[in-house]
């Protein structure tokens, strides 16, 4: 797949770190899926942005991971390119937090309320990079990454762009990053709004301690497996079914449509649907990535029969033949 000139190029690109036939589970939240042909990694933008545009040029199948959180990796690995950006720059501007990518999410949580800047506590507990974070939207407790983004910059390996807030076309657990993947965010500028260090403390601890529980730091798992329901979107005939305190912002749990079409406790292999969650799918240790992937269908098909609709995922899947591949 790389030839020897490929790979010569790559090497020459100053602070970039390459490894062949490298595992790819030590880099996913899952602990699962085969090696990748090759693996570039940097914290610096320059080389991040060099080593995007040698691949693009040359037309080599690759891909971009940020943590890894929601991915899902075939055992067989992935026959191309994989690129992790992992600068962690954090710089405070009055209000603004000027964070790169490869920042771990809680770590911008913990900064933001060091300096008594509210807007973020409710993420704490949220695994993954900042750049993911702005790639899928993420958030919890009725916040979202769109409210706190003021710019994101980014490259598509041809030049670095900056867009602000109504550029990136948040959605829900989506944005215009998601549409164009191979635009892959270098850095965030997020604006939050003063608070008091020690009430926004004390309100990340009592989430953190319900995400704990939910989802123990531990434990190989993605958190949710699959986006909520917008209650708007659904049959009539099934709207009428969900109980009207379960809907929330609009939406409906997933893991509501999943317990009534008896999702809770299954397993295969050493994969398993949590008897106390049923949007929560874990690896117990010697799971296998085909094992995963039969049992998120299977519980997809168990909704469809039971309510006439397809659940949406919210994890990506890498090296298989049928699955988009993030970026």
């Amino acid at each position: 797949m790389l030839s020897a000139k490929a790979a010569e190029r790559l090497r020459a690109i100053p602070n970039l770190t390459i490894l062949f036939h490298e595992p790819l589970a030590p880099y996913t939240r899952f602990a699962l899926g085969g090696p990748a042909a090759v693996f570039c990694d940097t914290h610096n933008a320059g080389a991040f942005a060099e080593a995007l545009h040698l691949v693009n040029t040359l037309t080599l199948p690759h891909l971009v991971i940020g943590g890894g959180t929601n991915l899902v990796v075939s055992d067989d690995g992935y026959e191309g390119i994989v690129l992790r950006f992992r600068g962690k720059r954090m710089i405070e501007n009055g209000t603004v937090l000027c964070v790169e990518a490869g920042v771990m999410l809680q770590d911008v949580v913990d900064r933001s309320i060091a300096l008594g800047l509210a807007g973020m506590e409710s993420m704490t507990g949220i695994p993954g990079y900042l750049g993911g974070a702005v790639y899928g939207n993420a958030g919890a407790y009725g916040r979202s990454m769109q409210e706190l983004v003021e710019h994101v910059r980014f490259t598509d390996g041809e030049r670095i762009r900056t867009f602000n807030n109504e550029e990136c076309q948040f959605r829900y657990r989506e944005s215009i990053f998601k549409d164009h993947k191979g635009w892959i965010v270098l850095s965030a500028d997020l604006r939050f709004t003063p608070g008091d260090p020690e009430a926004l403390a004390k309100t990340a601890g009592e989430i953190r301690a319900i995400r704990d529980a939910k989802y123990p730091p531990t434990m190989k798992c993605a958190g949710s497996i699959f986006k909520n329901v917008f209650f708007a979107d659904l049959p009539a005939s099934v709207g009428a079914q969900v109980p009207a305190k379960l809907v929330r912002e609009g939406k409906v749990p997933s893991a509501w449509f999943l317990e009534e079409a008896g999702v809770k406790g299954m397993t295969r292999g050493d994969i398993h649907v949590a008897t106390y969650h049923a949007n929560l799918i874990y690896n117990g240790g010697n799971g296998r990535a085909a094992d995963l992937v039969a049992l998120i269908e299977e519980a997809k098909r168990r909704v469809r029969e039971r309510f006439g609709f397809d659940l949406q995922e919210d994890v990506q899947y890498v090296g298989f033949e049928y699955a988009e591949t993030p970026a």
